[in-house]
């Protein structure tokens, strides 16, 4: 999952590629909450990243099932 996912970049993509990045953020938070649990775990700030961007990926889900922002597509002028 990259990092430092913003809501407008959420925003242009399709329904299957949020519920798959949705996927892969749930399993990387798993995988961080196990090594913390362990000690392993390096980086601390990354959980807090994730858990954010699972949360990012859930807002743009609502809002579209509520009709507040629909899909947009990137055009490109060129």
């Amino acid at each position: 999952m990259a990092k430092g996912l913003t809501a407008g970049e959420l925003r242009v993509e399709d329904q299957d590629t949020l519920v798959q990045k949705l996927k892969e953020a749930k399993e990387e938070l798993f995988n961080l909450r196990f090594q913390s649990a362990t000690g392993q775990l390096e980086s601390h700030g990354r959980l807090r990243a994730v858990r954010r961007e699972i949360a990012r990926i859930y807002t743009v889900m609502r809002e579209r099932e509520l009709g507040i922002v629909t899909v947009e597509k990137e055009t490109s002028d060129g």
